[in-house]
This record gives C-alpha cells, sequence and structure tokens, in this order.
C-alpha cells in the first residue's frame, strides 16, 4: 500500500487514542494534520474538547485546531471548504494529509460531498421553530423520529439547532438529510483515501473516559468554563453543547460537587461516545477497521 499517495482518515470514538496515533503515523509518513472534530475548532474550548496538546504541535503541523470563536456556529459545509484548501496544501508540499476527528458528518462530507438542499422558506422555517417552541425539544425529537426514523444515527439528540434543520428539510423537500447526504458527490475519488475506523472495546473505554473528564479538572477545565460564561455565548450557538459547560457551571453555583461534575461528564461521554460507534457502523461499513491493541503493529508495518 503507497500510503503517501493517500488522504488518510483516522475516526473513532472520544478518548480512543485517535490524535496520538495520527501524529506516530505522520511522523512515519511525512504527514500533517487536520482536524475534524467540530468542538475542537474552538479557540476558547482548549480543555473541554481535548485539543492536541502543544507538545504535539511541535512534533507534527496541525490544521483547523482552535481557530473559530465561540460566539459564532461552524458548518459541516465551512470545515468541508476549509478542508479541502488544506489538504491540496499539504499535497502540493508532497506531505500526507491525515484527517483525525470525531465528528462522522464531517467525514461524510468529505468522502460524499457537502449536500445542495433547496433553500428552505421562511415560512416553513419559522413554522418548524415554533413547533419546536410550543411542544419542547422532547416531544419535538419523538415527532421528528416518525418522519425520519433514522435521525439520531447521524444528528445529536441535544443538537436543538440541526433537529430543526432536519425536520424542515424533511417537510419541505420530502427527502431526509441523509437521503440528501446519499445523492451527493465528493470532489475526491474513492480511491484517494485511506480510511481507519480504531475499534475499542467499551468496557477500557469507559475507564478511559472517566480517567479524562478528572484530568480536564486538573488542567483547569474550571476557570475555562468560567472565561467561557463571561463571554456570554447565545444559547443557540454550537459551542454551547460541549460536554462539560452545564456540569462545571452546576459546580460553580455551587449545586454539585466536584466528584459528580466527573461523573456527569464521564456518563455524558460515554452517551456520546455511543453515538459515535453507532454512527461508524451505519456509516463506515467499508472503512478498515482496527482494534486499539493492533495500532502500533499497523504502525510497524508500513
Amino acid at each position: 500500500m503507497d500510503f503517501k499517495s493517500k488522504i488518510i482518515l483516522i475516526y473513532g470514538p472520544t478518548a480512543s487514542g485517535k490524535s496520538e496515533f495520527a501524529v506516530k503515523l505522520a511522523k512515519k509518513l511525512k504527514g500533517e494534520i487536520i482536524n475534524a472534530d467540530s468542538m475542537q475548532v474552538y479557540k476558547e474550548l482548549k480543555i473541554l474538547s481535548a485539543r492536541p496538546s502543544k507538545k504535539d504541535y511541535k512534533k507534527i503541523k496541525h490544521h483547523l485546531y482552535g481557530f473559530q470563536s465561540v460566539k459564532e456556529n461552524y458548518s459541516s459545509g465551512e470545515w468541508l471548504k476549509a478542508a479541502k484548501k488544506k489538504i491540496l496544501e499539504i499535497k502540493k508540499r508532497k506531505n500526507v494529509p491525515i484527517i483525525v476527528g470525531g465528528t462522522g458528518l464531517y467525514f461524510k462530507t468529505l468522502t460524499d460531498g457537502i449536500v445542495n438542499i433547496p433553500k428552505i422558506p421562511i415560512r416553513i422555517r419559522e413554522k418548524v421553530r415554533k413547533l419546536n417552541s410550543s411542544v419542547g425539544n422532547k416531544s419535538f425529537l419523538q415527532r421528528l423520529k416518525k418522519i425520519d426514523p433514522e435521525i439520531l444515527n447521524y444528528v445529536n439528540p441535544s443538537d436543538t439547532q440541526r433537529l430543526i434543520r432536519a425536520y424542515e428539510v424533511k417537510l419541505f423537500t420530502k427527502k431526509t438529510l441523509l437521503e440528501w447526504f446519499k445523492s451527493t458527490k465528493s470532489v475526491f475519488e474513492d480511491k484517494n483515501f485511506y480510511k481507519i475506523y480504531i475499534d475499542y472495546p467499551r468496557d477500557i473505554l469507559v475507564n478511559k473516559i472517566h480517567n479524562r473528564a478528572q484530568d480536564m479538572i486538573n488542567k483547569g477545565a474550571i476557570l475555562e468554563v468560567k472565561k467561557f460564561l463571561k463571554m456570554k455565548v447565545l444559547k443557540k450557538r454550537t459551542a454551547t453543547k460541549a460536554i462539560g459547560l452545564i456540569e462545571i457551571k452546576d459546580f460553580i453555583d455551587k449545586k454539585i460537587e466536584i466528584n459528580e461534575v466527573i461523573e456527569r461528564i464521564s456518563i455524558k461521554t460515554r452517551q456520546y461516545a455511543k453515538r459515535q460507534v453507532t454512527w461508524g457502523r451505519g456509516n463506515m461499513m467499508d472503512w478498515n477497521k482496527i482494534r486499539h491493541n493492533r495500532l502500533n503493529n499497523f504502525l510497524k508495518n508500513i
């Protein structure tokens, strides 16, 4: 396999060691790393999003990390445009682009293309927003699942903005977001990619997730959240969905103790990891699945 001619994609659940593996792979292949995590784009969420360390940045060039303000949303379309530009720049330097992250939708736009959905009329958009406001998020999600049964395979159930988007798209176009995804094409051919899915046993991952939650607190996540709260970011912004924000805010407000903060963050992160695995099963059947304990062997055989 001529890896140096490929665009390498690395996906896996949170805390599965993707970033560490990507750095090791980049060293062997003269690669540069491109972020594919929707929270790691935000500059004010370094700790909560578990961005790579300064040590990693010194070893290998990293792109699309910590550049976007939490006060603004950042779409998969914007990411795709930026990622394509970085890929071409890296290729021009005769280096290997290595895209790593846990946001399945980012990878899907890269491998399958961006969705060209017709503009939704304002009356439809207002109708859907009024429905969400009147029935509440829980009931709204149940209604959405009736018209789009696969919605939770590609949208986070707590991401109200994307749920509303999915509803309005289905209502106006009669096609689900996933159906739109399937009808698009990438600017790259499938043969250009080498796709790696890191397979991690749930029992071991649970311990890693708990340790990461504790480590975030030790590294200064509480101060990071205090600074975030002072910015008064609008609730509809994507960054407000970062795991740990609500839990640490409750600690700051003296509603819960630090041990409960860690436990709640761990639970939410496990739930997120489960959704990532579900996404992988549904959308990454053709990826090369590598068990976590065989990653070093994979590196040796390159």
